[in-house]
């Protein structure tokens, strides 16, 4: 094996012609030089950048990375890595001819030499304002808590209060008021900056300032060790900030200010402190101006347990006054009150609502002290979960860290993993029932939605599943408490059955900790722990272990003892960056789920190809050397199915996927299209759709056409697909599935439009993202012909358009010579780009009109047009001289696009006109217009309100801002209408964020 290499390295060199195949071998000394010559300028520049970043981050406060910076630094360290693999290559002779090496370091230097010349302008700034204060948090509806809110906010406004501290127990609505508070901070913007960090009960300092220092936006320089240091630089930071309210949520101690580095807040600086916790105690020692919140009053506490508890139940009189009754055993806490109401809601039987009232006076009277009388009630909620397997998913919740944004996602894969949900016969109707539970648990506040992706548990719901597990030897939870050791062996009980110990700072696991035997231990959660080490028979004795979660670790191999896990059904080491080993999996036989992905593995572990009852296999790995032939047809039940698509070693066969029947979820790449044609032939034979896709064919991006990660990268959708350098496929039928959701095609230059009457993508009716970059070939996107062969309306979802370096591209749609702009409209069905919501349109520099007036009525819903270094366009929206002739010429053209609210143009050499000079804009949403270097730009069109004729020359849409360098802005010219400069003159800033437009 270790011949292999070069010998194929000399058969990619004979494909060389003999002049340069001679030239490598002869000056291979010569290539070595400037290769290292340009290796050092590289590594030069990137620290130069490094160092001008960092200086422009600490000052001033709240500036961020602009991302192109970000990008080119990540993938700069990326090729200096590969530069020097390269060198080792060399220098230890991997390749037994020179002029292989010769070749091989001449392609590594141009590609660095291409960095280099894309390297950011540091001339122009490295990095960028942040937002100016910060983003409001998603709360809930406040009910009765105005006096203690209006208290709060009188003292924010009182120059000789810089301190407040909130108190009162857990549940009564602290943390609900605070946000409020935030939120309307923001809203009165009478602080620069509302910076919120919650604290939790496990206060660990370098936490807390990493919190500070992400909602200051401070990335690049950030120290990672040294508590002193970035106390200093946070609090130089804060000091310079200028009037800022900084927010502690949910303080359980008292805490030292220097410690962190936050300044002393004071009249004089203008700067407030909001603290929140459930003790008086803390409040004065850090010396607040104390605010208790109370109880809600039996008035309030019932308007609010109606608010939650349903219409119908409201509408009840033989309810009713259990109703209240059960609402007063809630005690006035918002946060019971809203639980027991989830849990009551849609229940109409009298006789339940007196037995629930008998429960909680029950569970009251039987604890002592107000936070176990809180518990209790909450317990209420629990215990009518009626699904038992349902109070198992909840108390799992209970697994991650106080405070922790669980994804949803995650969430429902961890119970799947479980067996809380049964299996069923497609992994999607397991997830499907996964967002059942969820939205129940949620529906009875049990969980609180966070976003579309996240829930979180309040820190009370929490304790009080908590309690419920401390009551049962079965569970240790003990995640998220910077823990740097495995607990001690006396915590291990022997019944133990679920272990979470993740988000920790354990960085070696030893077996000295355990009991001889963990004969019940079902579940082990290890995750996101810097581990590097695990004693080689820590899993021996374990024989009941189900689920291993490992991922995010930093270990490199794998103790051996892992092959005894007979029972095991889910191992994941998902983000194992360092990870490079794994013993033998075939004694696994139990696995159904195995997670490599974003591991340094180079080959497939032995054995897996005997894991008969894997469903969930992910193997996105760059670094692994190829699919063994054979593999994928074992593995039958596979449900999802994950590849590298970046990885061109490991491009997958047809034959290979066609025995996968129960295939729902699947990323991979096909290296042809005939490969991609056969796979999808045999799902559609089989009547078999994809739920989840992400299909690549032909090159990898990431290594060629590297300056496109970026926009790929954005927007992405559940169905997508990726053809890259694929040529000469112009008149092959590319069969794809028809709900293709998104759509990219790089670098494929034979091809024309994307919709034609040939075309297989006409039909592709769901599409909804579309990018087509450096295809030089494209002259449209859709040509009319294809709208008079289907019945389909192409690009009628297409929310999002992305084009860029495409040469030839003359127009969006493309129309026969001889058709006028009248007959143009009527051929175009209403639907089509109907649902488009952005356009961007980048270094296309055939184009002389965007948007020709007969296309604007299918664009009703677009919000953003982006034009940038298009070298002819000439006109933004435009009217053909029939139009002109039709209308008259002093008649005004109207372009309606009522949703605008971005219009942004970039270096734009020969733009004369947003629209023609006889239009005028009606964009009452437009919020935005941005122009930067369209010298021969001249004027703004005059804009008509949406409803009513109005003043076209004295009118701008209400919420406008106008962008551009002051030169420009002072160039414009208003002969016409001069009164038009007086309305728009206070809707313009000077624009000094040139970084973007490169």
């Amino acid at each position: 094996m270790e011949y292999v290499e070069p010998v194929v390295g000399i058969a990619n060199c004979l494909g060389t012609p003999v002049c340069k195949y001679l030239q490598y071998h002869r000056k291979l000394n010569d290539y070595v030089r400037n290769f290292k010559r340009i290796r050092d300028d590289l590594n030069c520049k990137m620290e130069d950048i490094k160092l001008q970043l960092k200086a422009e981050l600490l000052s001033p406060l709240g500036k961020i990375p602009k991302q192109g910076v970000e990008n080119w630094l990540k993938a700069v360290k990326e090729m200096i890595r590969e530069a020097q693999v390269v060198e080792n290559k060399v220098s230890n002779g991997r390749y037994l001819c020179r002029a292989c090496n010769g070749k091989l370091v001449d392609e590594k230097t141009q590609e660095m030499k291409e960095f280099l010349n894309n390297a950011p302008n540091a001339s122009e700034g490295l990095a960028m304002d942040g937002p100016s204060a910060g983003l409001p948090l998603p709360t809930s509806e406040l009910v009765g808590e105005e006096a203690v809110r209006n208290e709060i906010w009188a003292c924010l406004m009182q120059e000789e209060v810089s301190k407040i501290g909130v108190w009162g127990m857990g549940g009564v609505g602290k943390t609900t008021i605070i946000k409020h508070i935030h939120n309307d901070l923001l809203k009165e913007q009478r602080f620069e900056r509302v910076i919120w960090v919650t604290i939790s009960k496990e206060f660990n300092v370098m936490k807390v300032q990493d919190d500070i220092a992400d909602a200051l936006k401070l990335k690049e320089g950030w120290p990672s060790g040294d508590k002193l240091r970035r106390a200093a630089i946070l609090s130089e930071m804060l000091k310079n900030a200028g009037k800022h309210v900084l927010i502690l949520d949910d303080m359980w101690d008292k805490v030292a200010l220097e410690e962190v580095g936050i300044p002393e807040p004071s009249g004089s600086n203008g700067c407030k402190l909001v603290l929140t916790t459930r003790s008086e105690h803390v409040c004065k020692y850090m010396g607040c101006k104390v605010i208790k919140v109370k109880p809600l009053s039996k008035e309030e506490a019932l308007i609010l347990f109606l608010n939650k508890v349903g219409p119908n139940i409201v509408q009840s009189p033989t309810i009713m006054p259990t109703l209240k009754l059960v609402v007063n055993e809630c005690a006035g806490l918002p946060l019971t009150i809203v639980v027991v109401a989830g849990t009551m809601k849609g229940e109409d039987n009298p006789r339940i609502w007196k037995n629930a009232l008998k429960e909680l006076k029950e569970r009251i009277g039987k604890v002592e002290g107000v936070e176990a009388e809180v518990i209790e009630r909450l317990k209420f909620s629990f215990d009518h979960l009626k699904d038992e397997k349902v109070k198992y998913c909840f108390l799992h919740c209970a697994l991650y860290p106080e405070d922790f944004g669980i994804e949803k996602d995650e969430l429902i894969e961890c119970w799947i993993e479980e067996g809380f949900i049964g299996d069923m016969t497609t992994r999607q109707e397991m997830k499907d029932k996964g967002h059942v539970i969820l939205k129940k648990l949620e529906v009875n506040c049990l969980l609180e939605n966070v976003s579309s992706e996240r829930v979180k548990m309040h820190d009370a719901v929490r304790d009080m599943a908590l309690s419920i597990t401390r009551m049962n030897p079965r569970y240790m939870i003990q995640a998220g408490l910077q823990l740097e050791e495995l607990p001690e062996k006396v915590q291990w009980s022997p019944d133990i059955e679920k272990v979470s110990l993740m988000y920790n700072s354990i960085s070696e696991v030893s077996i000295d900790v355990l009991p001889t035997k963990c004969q019940l231990l079902t579940t082990l959660l290890l995750g996101n722990n810097p581990i590097k080490k695990i004693s080689i028979s820590f899993f021996t004795n374990m024989p009941c272990l189900s689920v291993l979660n490992l991922s995010y670790t930093k270990i490199k191999s794998l103790p051996n003892s892992i092959s005894e896990l007979k029972n095991l059904t889910t191992l994941l080491l998902c983000g194992c960056f360092e990870l490079r080993d794994l013993p033998c999996l075939l004694m696994l036989q139990e696995l159904k789920k195995l997670d490599l992905s974003r591991t340094k593995i180079e080959e497939v572990p032995e054995g897996m190809d005997m894991l008969i009852k894997l469903r969930y296999l992910g193997l996105q790995v760059f670094s692994l050397k190829e699919i063994p032939a054979g593999l994928l047809p074992k593995l039958v039940h596979l449900q999802h199915l994950s590849f590298e698509v970046d990885n061109e070693k490991t491009s997958l066969k047809a034959e290979e996927m066609e025995p996968l029947k129960k295939l729902e979820c699947f990323t991979g790449r096909f290296e042809d299209i005939n490969e991609f044609n056969k796979f999808i032939s045999s799902l559609q034979q089989s009547k078999k759709n994809l739920i989840k896709y992400s299909l690549h064919v032909g090159l990898s991006y990431k290594k060629n056409f590297m300056k496109y990660i970026l926009p790929i990268s954005l927007y992405r959708r559940d169905k997508r697909l990726t053809i890259a350098g694929v040529q000469n496929w112009e008149g092959d039928l590319i069969m794809h599935p028809i709900e293709i959701q998104e759509l990219n095609i790089l670098k494929c230059d034979y091809l024309r439009n994307l919709v034609d009457d040939n075309s297989s993508f006409k039909n592709a009716i769901d599409l909804r993202v579309c990018r087509i970059l450096g295809c030089e070939g494209i002259e449209c996107v859709v040509s009319l012909s294809s709208f008079a062969s289907s019945s389909a309306h192409p690009c009628q979802c297409l929310e999002m358009l992305y084009l860029q370096d495409l040469p030839k591209l003359s127009a969006l749609i493309m129309k026969d010579e001889g058709i006028g702009s009248a007959t143009t409209s009527t051929l175009v069905p209403s639907a089509t780009f109907s649902h488009l919501k952005e356009i961007t349109i980048y270094s296309c520099s055939s184009m002389k009109t965007l948007l020709p007036h007969w296309l604007l009525p299918n664009l009703q819903n677009l919000e953003r047009i982006l034009v940038r270094s298009s070298s002819q366009l000439v006109e933004i929206l435009g009217a053909e001289t029939s139009e002109v002739e039709e209308n008259g010429s002093d008649a005004l053209i109207k372009f309606h696009l009522p949703k605008l609210r971005k219009l942004e143009l970039w270096v734009l050499p020969n733009l004369k006109s947003i629209c023609s000079k006889s239009g005028v804009m009606v964009c009452d949403s437009l919020q935005l217009i941005n122009i930067t270097i369209c010298d021969r730009l001249k004027r703004i069109p005059p804009f008509v309100p949406l409803v009513g004729n109005g003043q076209p020359f004295a009118y701008a849409p209400p919420s406008l801002t106008i962008t551009s360098r002051k030169e420009w802005w002072e160039s414009l010219e208003w002969d016409d209408h001069p009164n038009f400069k007086n309305v728009l003159q206070p809707l313009w800033k000077e624009d000094r964020g040139f970084w973007r437009y490169r």
